[in-house]
């Protein structure tokens, strides 16, 4: 009887860890062709919104890269706590959201309490490295910080400069971003563009402030 019980057990844990697995892989499904009614449906049933995959990455988050504005909104009424959750390389859904070109969702995140200054890293360098400049104009009306550094040490100028976005250049400008800013290295928005031969961009920097 101890075998058959043991075997017993086996088998319901193993039937346990099937079915979770079948449901997050349905929630995966659902969140990237944003199908609301699946994902309503699963949270309903009880499925865990915090749940993350092996990246560290937060349903939310994913929904965030995918586009999935309605499965974006189902989960932050669901577990809006986990709105500046982040991924082992510390992406938030709002840096997601920003990097991929998601206006909408940007706007979904921010208007429920998303972090726009975290450290590092942050949706508004993302936005400036994309040369969003529709995104980048939202996340400065949240208070999003134009001198703000990633890991190393470059700002959003510098990230529009390197990836020669002219009109997310002249955003930050226009929206007191310095020119002179440099990295540890010596590295300033006006050299990145001077080794890219972008004379626009050179041109914008070097205009005399009014």
């Amino acid at each position: 009887m101890p075998y058959v019980r043991i075997m017993l057990a086996v088998f319901l844990a193993t039937s346990w860890q099937l079915a979770v697995a079948g449901a997050y892989e349905d929630m995966l499904d659902a969140v990237k062709k944003d199908d609301t009614q699946v994902v309503g449906s699963l949270l309903a049933r009880g499925f865990d919104p915090t749940t993350t995959d092996q990246q560290g990455n937060t349903l939310l988050i994913l929904a965030a890269k995918e586009g999935s504005l309605g499965a974006v909104k189902q989960l932050l009424a669901t577990a809006r706590r986990q709105v500046n959750a982040r991924n082992i390389v510390g992406e938030t859904a709002l840096m997601t959201a920003a990097l991929n070109g998601h206006l909408e969702i940007v706007r979904a995140l921010l208007s429920q309490g998303a972090e726009v200054n975290q450290p590092g890293w942050n949706a508004l360098i993302y936005a400036a490295t994309k040369g969003d400049v529709n995104i980048a104009r939202l996340l400065i009306a949240y208070g999003a910080d134009v001198h703000a550094t990633a890991d190393n040490g470059y700002t959003a100028l510098m990230m529009a400069a390197r990836e020669g976005h002219a009109p997310m250049v002249a955003l930050l400008l226009a929206n007191g971003a310095d020119p002179k800013a440099k990295t540890a290295t010596g590295v300033t928005a006006l050299t990145l563009a001077q080794q890219k031969n972008r004379e626009d961009i050179v041109e914008l920097i070097q205009k005399p402030v009014r």
